[in-house]
């Protein structure tokens, strides 16, 4: 059965508190599927955390019917199950343990350590994955003319992740955001994976290095020994965007803050960070650390896997009313089925149970009513203790000779077993002579 060291992330909170109804999910792969698609998976993984099973172990063995036994035992909401078929990977997300069921297929993807490798200024922080991220749904049709599988995808999205409450989230838990938005050109929804990270807003880039020092320089101030003042390395452009006497001018300051108004906001509480202060004016970025996918919706099926019902979108195949109406016909006439065969074999084990039970009953009076006869056998054996030595002595020797007897007649000849060497039997005759 799947299982390993850790299991469903127990830090569910949003807004600082536990939350028990919060989605949690599995993550699995589907037979063979490569090395690239595995690694996917380990990404996947991590964008779900803290409330999947990020040390998940699948075996060789293992079937998706294995993950939905489980699921419930341990209130998993949700299976995403990566496969590779012959065309391009595919994806299943199933809504546990009703449905629905929706396939896509995987047009484009980059995992993790591509997008951070092509990243000019590269950024992680492990901490960020102990809370869940931030949902953003953008671009998705809504309204009374949006199309009916839009919606139901949209819904599948929000169900992902747990809700946000704005008026009790806790700030310093929004560490990450996942970007869901519908391409309306390739009919596609992109997923995308960011960091936010907040940085002093309305001072230059030399400024900020005084002020906020990189993690990678140890947290040291910039090396100014070469300058004879400090106004030569804060007004200096050092040969880029500079005035005609080498010094930045207010145009050149202005723009090589690179922080503009609508990108800057004021903390509503204290944040992650060095002199990230309730009030302060921080520059908000979002920088991406994968992965990233492209996905494009085939079929959105009732039921989870295994169970499916009805066919409530199909990419490639337009059916008629007439068909639809058949096809749901037909899925109820299956459920009906199995839940009168489970009917069935619910009042069959309770039917075996009374009949074990009323046999337990039975074997208690038989030994009840036994125990009478073992009395009386003990109160005989004073019978056999007035019977003389001599007589006993006389049945017992007939009674032996007798059993000889019958046992002589009864036994079957045996056979002569042929050895390897000839001159034994001679030798055993000889000695008897």
């Amino acid at each position: 059965m799947p299982g390993g060291k850790r299991g469903i992330g127990s830090r569910g909170e949003v807004g600082g508190t536990e939350n028990v109804h919060v989605p949690r999910s599995f993550i699995v792969k589907q037979g063979h599927v490569g090395a690239s698609l595995t690694q996917l998976v380990r990404d996947m993984r991590k964008v779900m955390e803290p409330n999947t099973a990020a040390r998940l172990k699948e075996r060789s063995t293992n079937k998706l019917k294995d993950f939905l036994v489980m699921a419930p035992i341990l209130k998993v909401s949700h299976l995403l199950a990566f496969s590779l078929a012959k065309t391009a990977p595919t994806l299943r997300i199933a809504r546990l343990p009703q449905g629905p069921t929706f396939s896509f297929r995987i047009e484009r993807y980059s995992l993790a350590k591509d997008v951070i490798n092509a990243a000019r200024h590269p950024k992680q922080s492990p901490q960020a994955y102990q809370h869940p991220p931030l949902l953003v749904l953008s671009s998705f049709p809504t309204g009374p003319n949006a199309p009916q599988h839009l919606s139901i995808l949209l819904k599948c999205f929000q169900s992902l992740f747990p809700p946000l409450t704005p008026k009790t989230i806790a700030l310093s838990t929004a560490r990450r955001v996942v970007l869901v938005s519908w391409n309306a050109e390739n009919q596609s929804v992109d997923v995308r994976h960011y960091l936010i990270t907040v940085k002093t807003s309305g001072v230059s880039r030399r400024v900020r290095r005084i002020l906020e020092p990189k993690a990678g320089s140890g947290g040291k101030v910039p090396n100014l020994s070469r300058e004879k003042d400090i106004a030569d390395y804060v007004l200096k452009a050092a040969g880029v965007g500079g005035g005609e006497d080498g010094y930045e001018t207010a145009s050149t300051s202005a723009a090589s803050d690179a922080d503009p108004e609508e990108y800057s906001v004021r903390l509503a509480s204290d944040y992650v960070g060095r002199n990230n202060r309730k009030g302060d004016k921080r520059a908000v970025k979002l920088d991406e650390i994968g992965p990233r996918m492209e996905l494009k919706l085939v079929k959105i099926v009732e039921g989870p896997p295994g169970k499916e019902g009805g066919v409530l979108f199909h990419e490639f195949v337009k059916k008629s009313p007439k068909e639809v109406a058949a096809l749901r016909k037909e899925a109820a006439d299956r459920a009906r089925i199995r839940k009168e065969r489970r009917e069935e074999q619910d009042r069959n084990i309770a039917r075996k149970k009374k009949a074990a039970e009323g046999n337990d009953d039975q074997d208690e009076e038989g030994t009840d009513a036994g125990e009478p006869q073992e009395e009386e056998d003990e109160d005989g054996e004073g019978w056999d203790e007035d019977m003389s030595e001599g007589e006993d002595h006389q049945m017992s020797e007939d009674d032996v000779s007798d059993s000889e007897e019958e046992t002589e007649k009864a036994a079957p000849p045996r056979k002569r077993v042929k050895t390897g060497n000839a001159t034994k039997p001679k030798a055993a005759a000889r000695f008897r002579k």
